[in-house]
């Protein structure tokens, strides 16, 4: 079955061609940078669904104009469905959970979504279903009689249920209040197929994360790849994989992608241990040449929704910015797990249990912190270069400390190089030739290539990502739009757009931020480190809080409601 775009980026065919033999990778895929939301717990709605119909997904749209900052262009949304609990326990695989909106609600907000140009994945939780789920319930109140008896995996009248039940039934991995569905009843299938045609017709979703994919029947996954297939060739389906091989169903029969938990392990126990050589070595294992995952185009994370906060594990929170840097530049694709751009806590505990993963946010609580700008950052380059979305993966150089990894796609070489000490390190290695390496993380900085080496600085807890040319400067991706290769540019105005003239750099007076806030002009100040120059300024009114950004980011143009607004447009 076909399932790979005829159309890529400039330079891309080759990879297009090649992936198409595979016939499991899609090109969409390849050019994202997802953001995962946990819906229920990112709206606060309360734990135990009350029967009240609340729009609080909604919010969603207020956040679109943060993901288009942050280069995201595909969202992957925990449980959506109607549940009593957690979103796991799913009571209708055919109504959105009323905590969260309605269909009609719903199919706005991925609307809206997909107008900004950004895909919409959503969890699919077909191994299981809650005890409130209407099958279920009909075996409650008929017993034997029932006609839905055989839908439920093992169940049977010998015995009752840890629940009280005069039956028996399997439970998911011991848990009695997600009730295991017998997939390979026709009925059981044709009903979660029907769903999954429903969600595609009505929210025009582009993927499933397959819940708990790893223990899931192969044949139901074979049949739903194919139904999902022969209605959208591009339709993605991803399923999470905590152990063993992934290739097991991370191949053309099965799936197209799967999660690394692997890697997501080997990024952050690698700083805190002060060891490289663990996530260099899972990445030699997986991506390298002969690697025994270089045709999966994994799902990369450093946190998510079933694990501790990426700055709660970190031991050292300045290296949680190069626990980035490696999810987003290894090969698959990259996933940032809600609030974790600025640096949200949290961390499982024996009350609570996942609770403190899953926080309430609003476009109020996001911090234009250092952390923020870097990912951003990350997200732009990645979605600049090839290299870093189709190009072969390669261990240059391992310390405990320092990892130099390369990307290369056709005629673009891109070494990625991070350090976890707290000292700046100087380090040397071999290129692809070239005569310059330009550091288009930070914008300035260039390497001379002698013959085929090079010596390079890197700061403390710092990451460099260089690409490397034949002598001419790479453009800068930092800030400028990024457009997916597959989408048309936006037609011209008929009429040119006259753009207010933004203030002289470094002019003192009030400021009005484009979104609203206030602030006053305190100084420019120089990083003593990289003499990247920042707009110190501080905020009228609420806290009187300092910030601080880039004199590059402070003094630009930015879309506004289709418009070209100054970012900080001077007041007074």
């Amino acid at each position: 079955m076909e399932i790979i775009s005829d159309s890529g980026p400039p330079g891309a065919e080759s990879y297009l061609a090649y992936m198409k033999g595979k016939n499991y990778i899609m090109y969409w895929v390849n050019e994202s940078v997802f953001y995962h939301i946990y819906p229920l717990g990112f709206c606060g709605a309360p734990r135990i669904n009350d029967g009240q119909l609340v729009y609080r997904l909604d919010k969603v749209k207020d956040f679109i104009p943060h993901l288009k900052e942050m280069n995201v262009n595909a969202v992957y949304f925990g449980p959506v469905f109607m549940s009593t609990t957690h979103g796991y326990d799913t009571n209708d695989y055919y109504n959105i959970d009323n905590r969260l909106g309605d269909n009609e609600s719903f199919a706005k907000i991925c609307d809206e979504l997909h107008k900004n140009g950004i895909k919409v994945v959503l969890d699919g939780v077909f191994n299981h279903v809650g005890r409130g789920f209407w099958a279920f319930r009909d075996i409650q109140e008929k017993k034997q009689g029932s006609p839905y008896c055989s839908w439920f995996q093992n169940l049977n009248f010998g015995g009752n249920s840890p629940w009280g039940d005069p039956f028996w039934y399997e439970g998911w991995e011991g848990n009695y209040d997600l009730v295991k569905l017998n997939l390979r009843h026709p009925d059981v299938k044709q009903h979660i197929f029907d769903a999954v045609a429903m969600w595609m017709d009505k929210f025009k979703i582009d993927g499933l994360r397959l819940d708990v994919a790893y223990c899931m029947d192969q044949d139901f996954l074979r049949d739903l790849k194919n139904f999902c297939k022969s209605r959208d060739s591009q339709f993605w389906l991803m399923g999470e994989i905590i152990h063993g091989d992934y290739a097991r169903l991370a191949n053309p029969d099965l799936l197209d992608s799967c999660t690394n938990y692997e890697c997501y392990k080997g990024i952050y126990s690698s700083h805190n241990d002060h060891n490289y050589f663990e996530i260099a070595h899972s990445l030699n294992r997986q991506f390298a040449n002969g690697g025994i995952y270089h045709n999966i185009y994994t799902y990369n994370f450093v946190d998510n929704h079933d694990v501790n906060r990426i700055a709660s594990t970190v031991k050292e929170f300045e290296n949680v910015g190069n626990c980035f840097t490696m999810a987003y530049f290894m090969p698959g694709v990259p996933s940032v797990y809600y609030g974790s751009e600025w640096g949200i806590k949290g961390e499982k505990n024996n009350t609570e249990h996942d609770y403190p993963l899953r926080p309430c946010v609003d476009v109020s609580d996001i911090q234009d912190n250092s952390l923020y700008r870097h990912v951003c950052r990350l997200g732009a380059i990645r979605r600049k270069y090839k290299a870093l979305k189709y190009g072969s993966f390669e261990n240059t150089v391992i310390r405990n400390e320092q990892l130099v990894f390369k990307r290369k796609f056709e005629d673009e070489t891109v070494y990625i190089a991070v350090n976890l000490s707290a000292s700046d390190f100087n380090i040397g290695f071999n290129t692809d030739g070239g005569v310059k390496l330009y550091d288009v993380y930070d914008g300035k900085t260039a390497y001379d290539v002698n013959g085929s080496y090079v010596n390079i600085h890197i700061p403390a807890h710092g990451t460099r990502v260089l690409v490397l040319t034949g002598g001419e400067a790479p453009e800068y991706p930092l800030d400028a739009e990024v457009k997916d290769p597959e989408l048309p540019a936006a037609e011209p105005e008929k009429e040119e757009e006259q753009l207010r003239p933004l203030p002289a750099i470094g002019e003192h007076g009030r400021y009005r931020h484009f979104k609203g806030g206030e602030y006053e002009f305190i100084c420019i100040a120089k990083d003593t480190e990289t003499s990247e120059e920042f707009v110190i300024y501080k905020e009228i009114g609420g806290e009187g809080r300092i910030w601080s950004r880039p004199v590059s980011i402070f003094y630009q143009y930015v879309d506004s409601d289709g418009k070209q607004v100054p970012r900080f447009e001077r007041i007074g």
